[in-house]
């Protein structure tokens, strides 16, 4: 158990490291107001903190960095457990987020920008499965004698569009017949059970239209085929991490940003504590791939629908901001979930 003055000591290093990425000494920490102890004094408790493994000492300084252990105990009972006061951070994400105009997709996909632009690291948005989400409206927008453009939209704002050549010898009057009678058909239908669907409406609903059955379902599945290969990770700025001073050394960097093009990032954030839908921080080898042992993933969901979660996750290095971004995190994570009600 670490006595109170080891933790104030522990908790002024790991700040500081945060903020000048310079391992820090006794000699600096005993001009901070808030430790008033003398440089002898920290220097004995920096010790007796490398030797109980929450700091370490680098090759190049006499000075500390945290270790993995000295930044969980700082994640855990030292950041603030306190909402997000209102700055120019919280304005942007509320002006963003509450434009009605915007669309939803486009919301989030600016959202993400902007976090990867605050924060110099690498956002990621897991938006809903293709499998929960639900026909909202099919639409059909004529662009030619030949041909049109179809249009799906699903419960969950996701858009997706196919220009399709009309069926010979159909009008545009019927065409849009079609279309209205396969909207009131699909409607409320989940993507995924769509197909068959259709199959069964062209024995009830769409029984006028028959002749025209292979045509129609053959673009309302390739519609649908487009729509199911369309990512839901949103991930902006991927390159952040190159701007961090940890990450100088390419032996490093190399096997991470191949990591990230490859998105195995995304595998972790897709499982990570899929059943307790709260904020997890991974430091370090806690991430269980090697590229990421000296990175941060911090994971917040937001609720999709009644019973499903989105994720949005930052990547850094394991020296972060972590007072400022987990409160950021949550505040954006809140937003979030205000657009899918």
């Amino acid at each position: 158990m670490l006595t109170e003055r080891q933790v104030l000591v522990l908790k002024a290093i790991v700040e500081e490291f945060v903020q000048t990425a310079l391992p820090v000494g006794s000699r600096s920490l005993s001009k901070k107001t808030e430790l008033n102890f003398s440089a002898a004094t920290i220097r004995n408790d920096m010790a007796d903190l490398e030797e109980l493994g929450f700091l370490e000492k680098t090759h190049t300084s006499s000075g500390r960095v945290p270790s993995q252990q000295g930044y969980r105990f700082y994640v855990d009972h030292l950041v603030a457990k306190e909402a997000l006061a209102a700055s120019e951070e919280t304005v942007f994400f509320d002006q963003l987020l509450t434009q009605k105009q915007l669309e939803r997709e486009v919301a989030v996909k600016e959202a993400m920008t902007l976090l990867s632009s605050l924060t110099n690291y690498t956002s990621i948005a897991l938006g809903p499965s293709w499998q929960n989400c639900r026909v909202q409206k099919i639409q059909f927008v004529p662009i030619s004698y030949a041909q049109a453009v179809l249009i799906l939209i699903t419960d969950h704002g996701h858009v997706e569009n196919r220009t399709i050549n009309l069926p010979q010898g159909i009008s545009g009057k019927a065409m849009e017949a079609i279309i209205k009678a396969l909207d009131e058909l699909l409607v409320g239908t989940l993507v995924s059970e769509v197909q068959e669907r259709l199959d069964a409406g062209f024995e009830s609903n769409l029984h006028d239209f028959v002749s025209y059955k292979e045509e129609i379902v053959y673009a309302m599945l390739q519609l649908l085929s487009q729509s199911m290969q369309s990512s839901n990770v949103v991930l902006s700025g991927r390159s952040n991490i190159l701007k961090q001073p940890d990450f100088s050394d390419l032996s490093q960097v190399s096997p991470l940003l191949e990591m990230m093009e490859q998105n195995d990032f995304v595998k972790v954030i897709e499982t990570t504590e899929s059943n307790q839908h709260q904020l997890t921080v991974r430091i370090g080898q806690e991430n269980e791939i090697k590229a990421m042992e000296n990175c941060t993933l911090i994971t917040v969901p937001y609720q999709i629908g009644a019973s499903e979660y989105g994720k949005i996750a930052l990547l850094g290095p394991t020296r972060m901001e972590y007072q400022k971004i987990i409160p950021l995190l949550e505040h954006v994570a809140r937003m979030m979930s205000d657009l899918y009600k």
